[in-house]
């Protein structure tokens, strides 16, 4: 049990240094604290979104449930007011100890049990409602050390957070992502905020201690240190083990590069595949499909001259690149670290049949709006190669706007094919893309393709259960600034491995059998993916 401190109310605290000092120790305190909180939230967004998807809703949750949980903890904090110094060096240990270990934690639920929402919103809640601890003790302490009207005081402590929380916010994504990753940067935010907040409390307020809470301070703070450090020495290990329990284990690659991680698994040409995020984007065992689906029907016509956007892998451009007619292939892709693996890793590089290698091909390193936007050629064929759509980085990219863009970057007989997601899984998604593209001034003509995609089972077993194969097809919109025409192959167009005329057609009859009238398109300032991706 705790002994009871000195009395807070009336006079000045017995502090070793002078007012002035003291108070100038608390706001940094504050300072240092209201940092290592804003970075434990940006983690909890960036990690969630990742894992999860959809960082729009991801954001959303955390904010709100943090904020709501702020006010909880301001509400359970006056019930400390009389013990402010040690109720604030413990709440300062529990929030550097849950929230130095919450990477950790949720990304341990994702890969060893599949869901991490409940997760994600019991970190929220917790660090919320220890955070929210904080001003009220603050206010009380900065008021024991340097008497002064409760409005002066405020606008201190709020000054002080204010900043605080601005250098966390830019060390997040500039100093520790880049340079720690995310488990190591949340435990080593974690230990400065116990270092901070113990030696306030140790230092500044010890003879407001009595001698059981000085001793609890100093455990408790050891252990938590103890334990961050103790996790950051493990960390390599703990992500490793993940890792295999993840992607299996046959990881070959796996790094986070400036956009993302990728991960490369499998060596053979039946047995490569690649990660994104988390997420599968390439398989070898089905790859040939669902790229012969994308690039070929919109190859039927001129295709001298071809822009594709995504597709770093070099797949799309593997089949653009046989027929001997194409004279340039541009691929725009964001991450610089997915051409570079498609160029260098050699089983990756055989899949593609070394695209990067042709003098056609010429892969540039940025944004495909921006790049559009900024472009003045033109281009008979564009292939729209992006991850499935949804509300994420890549939404823009499947909005009404971006189809503008390129509807005037093609040229007059042009064509535009665009992956828009699993019509039977995600209908609504498939139908606002294939609307988007029409708001853009383009004709379109849909379909699907069946295929087999390598997954992995959901739920708690899904560790146990390892890969699994699950049905899946693809949907492409064809588009065209005057009328499309019958979905099919061009009279030059070399023999595919997998796919015929006959299934595509069939994949545009099957596609008209599940249309959704009435779909609106999704804009810049109005998206509208909303299914689970």
């Amino acid at each position: 049990m705790i002994d009871q401190q000195m009395p807070l109310r009336g006079g000045a605290a017995r502090i070793p240094v002078r007012p002035r000092t003291g108070r100038f120790l608390v706001l940094a305190a504050v300072f240092v604290c209201a940092a290592c909180g804003l970075v434990y939230e940006l983690e909890l967004v960036a990690l969630a979104s990742y894992l999860i998807g959809d960082s729009v809703t991801q954001a959303s949750v955390v904010l709100s449930v943090m904020v709501f949980a702020m006010g909880i903890g301001s509400l359970l904090a006056k019930r400390l007011r009389g013990r402010a110094a040690v109720g604030f060096g413990l709440i300062e240990a529990a929030l550097a100890l849950v929230g130095g270990m919450s990477a950790l934690v949720l990304y341990a639920s994702f890969a060893w049990i599949g869901e991490s929402r409940p997760v994600l919103v019991g970190f929220s809640l917790t660090i919320g409602i220890l955070i929210g601890a904080e001003i009220p003790l603050l206010m009380t302490l900065i008021q024991r050390v340097d008497r002064q009207d409760a409005g002066g005081a405020v606008a201190d402590l709020f000054a002080a957070d204010y900043v605080g929380a601005l250098v966390g916010g830019l060390a997040f994504p500039f100093l520790l992502l880049p340079m720690m990753g995310q488990l190591t940067g949340a435990l080593f935010t974690g230990a400065v905020n116990a270092v901070a907040g113990g030696a306030l409390v140790l230092w500044v307020f010890r003879r407001d201690l009595g001698r059981r809470s000085r001793r609890l301070l100093i455990l408790a703070n050891c252990v938590v240190i103890a334990l961050l450090a103790t996790a950051s020495v493990l960390v390599d290990d703990f992500e490793r083990a993940a890792r295999r329990a993840v992607y299996g284990d046959e990881v070959r690659v796996a790094m986070q590069t400036e956009v993302q991680e990728v991960v490369l698994t499998g060596s053979g040409r039946d047995g490569l595949d690649l990660y994104l995020d988390g997420r599968l984007r390439v398989s070898s065992r089905d790859e040939h499909r669902y790229h012969e689906a994308l690039v070929h029907p919109a190859m039927k016509g001129a295709h001298r001259r071809v822009l594709i956007l995504g597709g770093g892998d070099g797949l799309a451009a593997r089949e653009v690149l046989r027929y001997p007619d194409v004279t340039s292939v541009e691929v725009v892709e964001l991450d610089p670290a997915v051409t570079r693996l498609a160029r260098t890793d050699p089983a990756l590089s055989r899949l593609n049949g070394h695209a990067y290698d042709d003098p056609r091909l010429t892969a540039v390193a940025g944004d495909a709006f921006l790049r559009l936007r900024a472009t003045r050629e033109r281009f008979d064929v564009v292939i729209s190669d992006l991850p499935d759509p949804g509300i994420t980085a890549s939404t823009k990219l499947y909005a009404a706007e971006f189809y503008g863009l390129v509807a005037r970057a093609l040229e007059p007989g042009g064509r535009l094919v665009v992956h828009a997601g699993p019509p039977s899984s995600r209908p609504a998604t498939f139908w606002t893309v294939e609307a988007s593209v029409r708001a853009g001034g383009l004709a379109t003509r849909p379909y699907r393709v069946d295929g087999r995609v390598t997954g992995f089972a959901a739920g708690p077993d899904r560790a146990a259960a390892g890969r699994a194969e699950a049905p899946q097809d693809w949907g492409f919109v064809l588009a065209a600034r005057q009328e499309v025409g019958p979905l099919g192959m061009g009279p030059g167009a070399p023999a595919l491995r997998t796919l015929g005329e006959r299934e595509l057609r069939a994949g545009l009859r099957a596609a008209e059998r599940i249309r959704q009238p009435g779909a609106l398109p999704s804009t810049l300032v109005h998206p509208r993916y909303w299914e689970e991706p």
